[in-house]
């Protein structure tokens, strides 16, 4: 299936570690996780089931609780009462306790799910027989439906209802809709049709059955490493696709990468794609660090205007890093803390291979060339870094990263020969005068010594001669 724009992404492997949300500005909050505890909805007849009749995903308990009070339909010393219910009534969320106490009605638990996107309701496209949910991200909700003129199974990724008002997310969902249809590749999940009815904004894209790769990362796989440089291979030729159509995906990452029961992989969610050539939108956004956390590049980081292709490139090594050691490329406790380590020169890239001994160094030479914080040092296309990848999966050294490691080596020694000839530069004619009088006392002396030295021996020499 495909994933919905916007949905968060939580390694396991760092206890504390931020929840990579989508970030659009560097300063922006994100919970940790287990900080907001979410429980799922039984399968009772609750309001919490989902439209196929099976227990809801996960309730965001925090946004259920804010809406009540907000709406005025329960007081904060109700909602501390009905948690208080939980150690009787584990298995329930706080909506279902709030219904239970009789502090809610059903009628308003369903208007509240319906606000926050989980209560269906009748959702009726033309052309399309809408079949189950399939998940929800932070703009819209994806559901699974029939295409009825071809009766295939597609994706309909549908604008929140709270979001359908506002006309700056109906832009950028309709945005998304209309960079996916430029891009038909077999690596890249294919748009199909894009519309509205009334106002509700809907997107009907490819339907992937199978997982994310934070999915099966989720479950404690290490990708062993041809598996992961088949993948990663997939997406950089979808990348190559993106790249000659003048677009670039800003939000590489395991979660956006589906691997389809059939084999293969590919590219989702295009919901920060944007056209390199804009320099309208590029001059919107200066200044915001859009992007994932875990994954985002340093110019990412600093908002700069002038991301290209190489952001890209760094993400998707910063994926594959986590695919082969388990861990993220750098952890933190908070968004901003990684995102300043992806940006800081100090902060320097543990080697994949130094966390996994099974890696080849090749692997390891790859991982830091895509990943490197000056993006001079970055393959320049995702050209450079497929041939790379292919010389990997032959059991050759890589081609490009190799290279760069050399010169990179070269320029250091020749920086460090410039140093020298700088600091003799520097010196004044006085202290090289005091420095060869230095050295002219110093011969005299050891002259001394020389001569006083064989004189000793030549006397030492009559003596022995005389007896």
């Amino acid at each position: 299936m495909s994933e919905p724009s916007g949905s968060a992404s939580n390694p396991k492997e760092e206890k504390g570690a931020p929840q990579p949300a989508t970030a659009l500005g560097a300063s922006k909050s994100t919970s940790l996780p287990g900080s907001s505890k979410s429980v799922s909805a039984s399968a009772t007849s609750s309001p919490a089931r989902s439209q196929a009749g099976k227990p809801g995903a996960p309730l965001d308990e925090g946004n259920i609780e804010r809406l009540a009070v907000r709406h005025g339909l329960v007081t904060q010393t109700e909602v501390e009462a009905c948690k208080g219910l939980r150690s009787k009534n584990p298995d329930k969320n706080l909506l279902e306790l709030m219904v239970g106490a009789g502090v809610l009605t059903k009628g308003q638990a369903t208007r509240l799910l319906r606000e926050m996107g989980e209560a269906p309701g009748k959702l009726e496209i033309p052309g399309y027989q809408i079949l189950e949910r399939l998940g929800k991200g932070s703009m819209g909700m994806v559901y699974k439906a029939r295409q009825t003129s071809v009766d295939r199974i597609v994706a309909v990724k549908v604008l929140l209802d709270s979001l359908s008002q506002d006309r700056e997310f109906i832009d950028r969902f309709q945005r998304e809709a209309k960079i996916a249809a430029k891009l038909q590749h077999n690596n890249i999940v294919n748009a199909i049709d894009a519309g509205s009815v009334g106002k509700l904004q809907f997107f009907v894209m490819e339907f992937v059955e199978g997982k994310t790769i934070k999915d099966v990362i989720d479950a404690g796989k290490i990708f062993d490493e041809r598996e992961a440089l088949e993948i990663i291979l997939s997406i950089a030729d979808a990348l190559k696709h993106a790249h000659q159509r003048g677009l670039i995906h800003r939000d590489i990452k395991p979660e956006n990468i589906m691997l389809p029961k059939d084999g293969g992989a590919k590219l989702a969610d295009l919901g920060l794609a944007r056209p390199t050539s804009d320099e309208k939108w590029a001059s919107a956004e200066a200044g915001l660090a859009i992007g994932t956390p875990y994954y985002i590049s340093p110019e990412q980081v600093r908002g700069q205007v002038d991301v290209d292709v190489r952001a890209d490139i760094y993400c998707l090594g910063g994926t594959l890093y986590h695919m082969v050691t388990g861990r993220v490329p750098y952890p933190g406790t908070t968004p901003n803390d990684v995102m300043k380590k992806h940006a800081d020169e100090k902060c320097l890239l543990t080697p994949p291979d130094h966390l996994n001994t099974r890696l080849s160094s090749g692997l390891g030479e790859v991982v830091e060339t895509m990943m490197a914080k000056n993006r001079e040092n970055r393959y320049g296309s995702p050209d450079d870094l497929i041939l790379d990848l292919r010389c990997l999966i032959a059991g050759e050294r890589p081609m490009i990263a190799a290279q760069k490691a050399d010169a990179l080596s070269s320029l250091s020694e020749s920086d460090d020969d410039a140093e020298a000839v700088e600091m003799a530069s520097s010196v004044t004619e006085e202290e090289k005068q005091e420095m060869a009088a230095l050295v002219n006392s110093k011969t005299t002396i050891i002259t001394v010594l020389g001569v006083l030295l064989g004189v000793s021996a030549l006397t030492n020499l009559l003596m022995l001669l005389a007896r």
